[in-house]
């Protein structure tokens, strides 16, 4: 009788871990010299809507390209991260707020893109203020525009 009850609370325990797991999701984020809206080097997509503990796997699907955060445009609770330029990476994102990243290499050339993880965009200000490139702030105006609460 003993045995049965632990061996059905370890099934139980499992099927809950398993439950948690399950409940994640995963994201893939194309790396290219042409993106999906018609401008050179680009992220597709270029903005994400994700919940906390998804993931987000960046694919170089064209060489020379990479990603990683924007100094000072992720939430205050978040980590930074940083894939090498060539090389699949993925992250997982657990603080809710708005995260920035970009392709090092072309930066200056508006290759950005954003993350919005759950409902908070209380770090909003804060990435507005943030200087970046001409054309990666034109870009990440565009991106900023498609972040809400959920309805």
């Amino acid at each position: 009788m003993i045995m049965k009850r632990t061996v059905a609370t370890a099934v139980a325990i499992s099927l809950m871990g398993l439950a948690g797991a399950a409940s994640a999701a995963d994201f893939e984020v194309l790396m290219l010299n042409k993106g999906t809206d018609g401008k050179t080097m680009g992220f597709s997509p270029s903005f994400l809507r994700i919940e906390p503990g998804d993931t987000v796997t960046f694919i170089p699907v064209d060489k020379g390209h990479n990603a990683e955060t924007i100094l000072d445009m992720i939430p205050a609770a978040a980590q930074t991260w940083k894939g090498k330029t060539d090389e699949q990476f993925t992250v997982t994102l657990t603080a809710e707020g708005l995260y920035g990243f970009k392709c090092q290499p072309h930066f200056a050339v508006g290759m950005v893109g954003l993350i919005q993880v759950g409902d908070d965009r209380s770090n909003m200000t804060e990435l507005l203020n943030v200087r970046l490139p001409a054309r990666a702030q034109a870009r990440m105006a565009e991106l900023f525009a498609k972040t809400s609460p959920r309805q």
